[in-house]
């Protein structure tokens, strides 16, 4: 098998090794929240604010790679289930805030601490070196990947 082969070979089954592992870890994931009465959106959305603090809602769209269509949805059910508010800017009335509430952010200390020991277990089988070389390949990867689009 000549070097170029190899090479293709290799980054075949490494993308098929990729590719099988992030759908496990996904559907851990999506278990453990489906317990918590989410979606792996609407959970994406209330750890945001819960970690990062109050945001514009262009900003949350931006930062879990949802379309602003998707957020005004995600927000709305979110809303609904009294877990978060809207709040307009004051000084630009085209900006408006996400916040949790009181109810959002007891929800979220309750199930996060479980929902973070979740996806532990599913890392134990990494010394704690292989999880930080892993970060550092799978970065250098998706820095590499991404120059290339």
């Amino acid at each position: 098998m000549s070097q170029d082969n190899y090479e293709q070979s290799l980054a075949l089954k490494l993308f098929t090794v990729l590719a099988r592992t992030h759908n496990i870890l996904m559907e851990i994931d999506r278990r453990d929240i489906r317990r918590y009465g989410l979606n792996q959106t609407e959970f994406a959305v209330l750890e945001l604010l819960y970690h990062k603090g109050t945001h514009p809602l262009q900003q949350i769209g931006e930062k879990i790679l949802i379309t602003s269509g998707s957020i005004t949805y995600v927000i709305d059910k979110l809303e609904k289930k009294g877990l978060l508010e809207r709040n307009p800017c004051e000084e630009d009335r085209r900006i408006v805030y996400a916040t949790l509430t009181d109810q959002g952010r007891i929800l979220l200390g309750e199930i996060f601490p479980t929902h973070a020991e979740a996806l532990t277990k599913a890392f134990q089988g990494l010394t704690t070196e292989e999880k930080q070389l892993t970060i550092e390949l799978v970065k250098k990867i998706g820095l590499y990947a991404r120059s290339s689009i």
